[in-house]
């Protein structure tokens, strides 16, 4: 039984449990990292800036670094469960607060719907959508077991998907025909296509937020949140890296960017073709992991938003006995249910886009105005980031600007209507 509000010993009734270490947190970024965008972000990107999907890669890696540095010192000095809707609401106010809490939230509920559907695409194509929306329901339920059986099905979800990119990069390199001829020359739309490809490939970078947004449940988040972002970044880097030069020496850009299937073929051309089927495997399951994550992040941030009254008080509500915002975990669900019944994976990808570059530009704001002693790395680091977001978000169509523009103009305009009917 949770203790009383005077027993400060003990989780209170709405109190989540610390039971992350540094190495748990980086698995659950790498499970939201290493997903589904891996196995598909190289293709568009390719068509987009051909051989400079490479550079691209650097630049999306950049504006990556920037954010996860802003988002890290601000979670060491807000070590609570919502990410940047805390650090808006402390740093420029509630209302950008609830702008970032209302990007994130409806941005990842599409990204949701995109790895839900991704895996069921590969897993078994005739019946996508009901598959998705099984997948959805039983990965709510592991999030409802508590945190750590989360990060244990990560743990083993992370571990499949980097043997399957390793075996990616090994037939590439072993039984393929690389050649280096094929880094070159840059094709593509010029400069604007290689930062088009950078918004492409910030997608497959952008999971680094969940462990921010787990901050109610990790151990000592002042010294393990800090870590753990810059440390998973790392490794996803490296990873993507490797997988991408190994795609452009056996394919090229432009069989890369004509292949439906990118990684799939890969292996398929080349000696080791008979092993492309792992490639289909390891897709499934890692868009499975990164379905997990999202679910699992995406639901503090509704706890987040609901304990500070921005959202229906009812869904901070915590379990127990597991010590999990179940309220907000099934509310959560019920939205990606609903999405998923209706939306394609285009479409879900383009709004996710806009919304998360907005979330990430609200944290780099946010970071700017941290003081000397507060700030753990230079202010340009914020400028950085708040640039690149604007920029890769200008990249993005049209519609899924003009998408992302409407929610959160629509969400803001809710809030300043209910809080006008309060009674003072």
């Amino acid at each position: 039984m949770a203790a009383g509000p005077g027993h400060s010993s003990a989780p209170g009734p709405r109190s989540l449990a610390r039971r992350l270490g540094t190495g748990d947190a980086v698995v659950v970024g790498l499970g939201a990292m290493i997903g589904a965008g891996v196995f598909s972000a190289f293709a568009p990107a390719a068509r987009a800036a051909g051989s400079g999907l490479l550079a691209a890669l650097g630049l999306a890696a950049v504006v990556a670094y920037a954010n996860a540095s802003s988002s890290a010192g601000l979670a060491a000095l807000y070590p609570r469960s919502g990410g940047t809707y805390v650090y808006g609401r402390e740093r420029l106010g509630d209302r950008w607060g609830f702008l970032a809490g209302s990007g994130f939230v409806a941005g990842k509920a599409a990204s949701c719907s995109a790895m839900a559907l991704t895996f069921a695409s590969y897993a078994w194509p005739a019946h996508a959508r009901p598959l998705a929306l099984a997948a959805i329901a039983a990965l709510v339920g592991v999030n409802l077991a508590g945190i750590e059986k989360t990060a244990l099905v990560t743990k083993a979800i992370v571990a499949a998907v980097l043997a399957t990119l390793a075996f990616v990069v090994a037939a590439a390199l072993l039984g393929g025909s690389p050649s280096a001829s094929r880094l070159t020359p840059f094709a593509g739309h010029g400069a604007y296509g290689i930062l088009q490809a950078a918004g492409i490939l910030f997608f497959a970078f952008a999971g680094y937020a969940r462990i921010a947004t787990l901050g109610d449940e990790v151990r000592d988040p002042e010294r393990t949140i800090p870590r753990a972002i810059p440390a998973a970044l790392a490794i996803t880097l490296a990873v993507y890296a490797a997988v991408g030069v190994s795609a452009l020496l056996v394919l090229g850009a432009p069989g890369l960017a004509s292949a439906s299937a990118p990684l799939h073929g890969v292996v398929a051309a080349s000696s080791w073709h008979r092993g492309s089927w792992l490639v289909r495997v390891g897709a499934a399951v890692a868009s499975l992991g990164a379905l997990l994550s999202l679910l699992a992040g995406t639901s503090r941030t509704v706890f987040a938003m609901a304990s500070n009254g921005d959202l229906p008080r009812r869904l901070a509500a915590v379990h127990d006995r597991r010590r999990t915002p179940y309220l907000a975990e099934l509310a959560l669900g019920a939205v990606v249910l609903a999405v998923t019944a209706t939306v394609d994976i285009r479409g879900a990808i383009g709004f996710s886009s806009f919304a998360v570059l907005a979330y990430y530009a609200i944290a780099n704001a946010s970071a700017l105005t941290l003081t000397g002693t507060e700030r753990r790395s230079p202010r340009a680091v914020a400028v950085i980031g708040l640039a690149g977001c604007v920029v890769l978000a200008g990249t993005l169509p049209w519609r899924s600007v003009a998408a992302g523009v409407a929610a959160l103009v629509t969400a803001v305009a809710l809030r300043e209507l209910l809080l006008r009917a309060k009674p003072n």
